[in-house]
């Protein structure tokens, strides 16, 4: 409700006389800065003020449209799309939030990279000079040169980076569709890397279920054909938050289905907030728990969809368990407790593990095999954690069980899919080094390169690293520090210069990465270049944005594709890394071979007056895996049988190969584990407390985390149950101080009945801000969390966090 108020007070031209957030910031009296002279508030309406489309690019899961009005090259205000109707997937409108509709506070913000630098001081300290652009690219081209011929390319490393995951041009993420890897390609590659830090687990844990690499899900405009709607931990209110989002989108189709929506969740969420029909609390980690009991449920009440399980799916039951594998060793003996184990899965057994009263799961259970179609579906927050690839794989058996896969009004447990356009890419040549490390480990591959393997460490491409990672580029990269685990124990190995030899950033601002770089090259922003912007969750529109350079770059920025450009002249392949364009002839190339593939686009000069470009899908609704469902001998999965593996064959080869510590569980099947820092672990007896992440309005994870208003608005908090809070003689708003072995922080509590008993919640992505003794005072999240990789995809267990709580 105050998101709608606050975007139709922003809409009103009266009140767009100062900046986008300049309604919110006069409601909650909030100083301004950088306010406008009253000279230019009076003259914004003359003929020098012109509108330009823009775009916000950041990782939050939408591509928004801003509409800049200019005068005299400054930024005067910020609008958003004002095309299209109100109702999604009938050319709605990409209304960008109030993040989004910041944007000029981060091309005009303090923290701005005004001028290339080197670092004079420690990693971290953030003492820095002056120096030229000749002068950085000289001492970048040096390093390189020498690195790559004493260690090979294996040594330079493309970091995690999502900060204009939006652009083309810009791309910051994957590492091979970015101009750094085809700056590197042209030198001879680079070493590469795997997942990330929203969804690793889940996308090679459901691959072994779908096949396929990511599993897809129903559009979430699909629900319009559901019958019930259940959430675990996804929650699109606060990730997908935007106009090009999906928060308007789940509430529009259940008024047309009248669904009802359960959330499954640790905390009481925003997608809640009064529109569910029930909230389950649960405890971080046993989801797999909750579903087995489910499923024992529906088994033994005979719920189950059996004919679907027969015709489509493998290792159900004995008869459809796959050869060589153990008798018993179907997914229907583990439930009944006829496996290994000889534990049943009992409503009774999972009430211990979850939290949730015995009596809720078998009502619940029954509830959700009674009622088809059912949309299931999972966020990536539940499998962000130790045990993730199993709790991923679990969900998924819930609509497996009951035959909800592939047709409309379904899913399949996975996070709901988006409809697509053919838009074309820019190209980035390919890279010649093979191997490849999943991002969680790129700390390890600087210091014990030569002991990880792909059995020990998940290493692909090849069996072994031959070489340590030297040379860092970090483009639009806040996670060398703040997004990336144990803090503390990343900023010890950065510390060891003759390790990592030279670590570059290419960003906007002085963010806490940042601080930890040799060399510090200021990038534009999207404002202050041309871009084409796309890759957004929208159910079933997509679109592209055409971001225009709407101000000159500020101080001495400039866009990545110039400078890598001046370096790939220093470094002998300007020809073969520019192919005779600039940025803005590499844009149209590409925009006319997209019209090629698209008919309907329009010419370039009219993209670049009309801004947006939709598309709605024309079949409606993205049913995933439909064509499977109607016909799996000509459909076949990308699994090897074909079907849908709830028992797989890989996982049990993988399980007897790679060298596991003992906490550490993979398994053929969908099992619930405990694994390290679980609910019952003996570490609780020091660390009582779960701590969980999650995403925040405030912030797209680190991304407008310096921008005063909405900090303001938006307050960094732990959340803390009454119950817990009373024990500690907490109350609301106090400082107290979150600890455990990894590091400290101190930061106001939010006393709060929205988060369970025995678990706290402290949103991520705020920047890190310690003292000299190394506590943190900002709430950073990742002072706090494991670096110990999930067992299977080696990815971030940064749920899996127990801790303690005490007032300061």
């Amino acid at each position: 409700m105050e998101q709608s108020i606050v975007n139709s007070f922003i809409t009103r031209r009266s009140l767009l006389k100062t900046t986008a957030l300049g309604a919110v910031a006069t409601a909650t009296n909030i100083s301004l800065p950088f306010k406008l002279k009253a000279t230019e508030l009076s003259s914004v309406n003359t003929s020098t003020e012109k509108v330009v489309w823009s775009a916000c690019t950041v990782n939050c899961g939408s591509r928004c449209s801003l509409r800049m009005h200019v005068k005299d090259n400054k930024i005067i205000y910020v609008e958003t799309d004002n095309t299209g109707t109100e109702t999604y997937n009938l050319d709605h409108q990409v209304r960008a939030c109030l993040r989004g509709r910041s944007m000029r506070r981060r091309v005009y913000n303090p923290d701005r990279l005004k001028y290339p630098m080197k670092r004079v001081g420690k990693r971290g300290e953030g003492k820095f000079k002056r120096i030229t652009w000749e002068e950085a690219l000289n001492e970048i081209a040096t390093s390189l040169s020498k690195n790559i011929k004493q260690y090979g390319n294996e040594s330079i490393y493309l970091n995690y980076g999502t900060g204009t995951l939006g652009g083309t041009m810009t791309k910051s993420w994957p590492p091979g569709s970015t101009m750094l890897a085809r700056f590197m390609n042209c030198l001879g590659g680079y070493l590469n890397h795997y997942g990330d830090y929203s969804t690793a687990q889940i996308a090679v844990g459901l691959d072994y279920t779908y096949g396929g690499g990511w599993a897809s899900g129903n559009g979430m405009s699909d629900i319009e054909n559901s019958k019930l709607v259940v959430l675990f931990g996804n929650n699109p209110a606060e990730t997908r938050m935007s106009g090009g989002g999906l928060t308007y989108c789940i509430e529009q189709a259940r008024q047309k289905s009248n669904a009802k929506m359960i959330i499954i969740d640790p905390r009481y969420t925003d997608t809640a907030a009064g529109r569910e029909d029930e909230w389950i609390p649960i405890r971080p980690g046993t989801d797999a728990a909750l579903v087995s009991a489910m499923a024992y449920v529906m088994i033994t009440e005979d719920l189950v969809d059996q004919a679907f399980l027969d015709k489509y799916c493998v290792g159900y039951d004995e008869k459809t368990l796959p050869e060589g594998a153990p008798k018993n060793g179907h997914y229907k003996a583990y439930i009944l407790g006829q496996g290994d184990d000889g534990i049943a899965k009992t409503p009774e057994w999972a009430a211990k593990i979850t939290g949730i009263p015995e009596n809720k799961i078998i009502r619940i259970a029954r509830e959700i095999a009674g009622t088809k179609p059912a949309f299931i579906s999972q966020g990536w927050g539940p499998q962000r954690r130790s045990n993730g690839e199993m709790i991923s794989r679990a969900i998924a058996m819930l609509p497996i069980l009951t035959g909800n896969v592939g047709i409309n009004g379904g899913n399949t447990g996975a996070r709901e899919s988006t409809y697509a356009v053919p838009f074309v890419r820019m190209p980035t040549l390919t890279n010649p080094v093979k191997a490849s490390i999943p991002m969680f480990l790129w700390t390890d591959a600087i210091f014990r390169a030569h002991e990880m393997t792909s059995l020990t460490d998940g290493i692909r491409g090849v069996d072994k690293l031959t070489a340590p990672i030297k040379v860092i580029w970090n483009y639009a990269s806040n996670c060398l520090i703040n997004q990336h685990s144990d803090i503390n124990r990343t900023h010890e190995i950065l510390q060891n210069e003759q390790q990592c030899e030279l670590i570059i950033t290419i960003d906007n601002h002085m963010t806490s990465t940042a601080k930890y770089s040799d060399i510090l090259l200021p990038d534009c922003t999207a404002s202050e270049q041309m871009d084409f912007c796309m890759d957004a969750f929208t159910a079933s529109m997509n679109y592209v944005i055409f971001a225009d350079q709407v101000v000159k770059p500020s101080f001495e920025c400039r866009n990545i594709y110039d400078m890598l450009t001046a370096l790939s002249e220093k470094m002998g392949v300007k020809e073969q890394f520019t192919e005779g364009r600039t940025q803005e002839e590499w844009l149209r190339y590409i925009y006319q071979l997209s019209r090629e593939k698209l008919p309907e686009l329009p010419t370039f000069e009219e993209f670049r007056q009309q801004g947006i470009f939709k598309k709605v899908d024309p079949n409606s609704f993205y049913v995933a895996y439909k064509s499977f469902r109607e016909n799996p001998e000509a459909n076949p999965l990308k699994t090897p049988s074909g079907k849908i593996e709830i028992y797989s064959s890989r996982l049990a080869e993988i399980a007897k190969t790679w060298i596991l510590q003992k906490d550490e569980v993979i398994h053929p099947l969908p099992i619930h584990v405990d694994s390290f820092e679980h609910y019952g672990d003996k570490l609780m007896e020091k660390y009582p407390l779960q701590m969980t992440g999650f995403h925040y309005k405030a912030r797209t994870h680190s991304t407008y985390g310096n921008v005063d208003v909405i900090k303001s608005a938006n307050p960094q908090e732990v959340w803390i149950n009454p119950i817990d809070a009373q024990i500690r003689g907490i109350k609301n708003g106090d400082m107290i101080r979150v600890f455990n072995d990894r590091g400290e922080v101190h930061i106001n509590a939010k006393v709060t009945p929205r988060i369970i008993p025995g678990v706290v919640a402290l949103s991520e992505g705020a920047w890190y801000a310690p003292d000299n003794k190394g506590i943190d005072h900002s709430g950073c999240v990742n002072v706090l969390t494991t670096h110990r990789p999930s067992p299977l995809a080696k990815g971030n267990p940064q749920h899996s966090n127990l801790v303690q709580v005490e007032k300061i």
